[in-house]
């Protein structure tokens, strides 16, 4: 019965790296570094499934800060858009009723 290696994460992506980027036969890789097929295409699996973690953007304070300054603009551009609309139907129901007033309609 052989003991089991604990690999730690950066062993297994260079064993992964072997393979991916050196085109060595999975068979060959494993066989070398003494892991079985079956564990190699769990981490591969492991790794393009986590894969975008790496890509995704930090959130500092300056990030964050930012966002909010650009939401808080956004919010005010649609606010304002909003109210020009508000007046211009209060503009038209209020022509509206004149006009109902002026042709004696109920």
């Amino acid at each position: 019965m052989s003991a089991r290696k604990i690999l730690t994460p950066e062993q297994k992506v260079g064993i992964l790296r072997v393979h991916l980027i050196e085109k060595v036969p999975v068979s060959q890789v494993c066989d070398k570094n003494g892991v079985s097929i079956v564990n190699f295409y769990n981490w591969q699996k492991q790794f393009f499934e986590n894969g975008a973690v790496v890509f995704e953007r930090k959130l500092n304070s300056a990030n964050v800060r930012r966002q909010e300054d650009a939401n808080l603009a956004k919010i005010e551009v649609l606010e304002t858009k909003l109210q020009q609309k508000n007046e211009v139907i209060a503009e038209l129901l209020q022509e509206h009723v004149q006009l109902k007033k002026a042709n004696g309609a109920p």
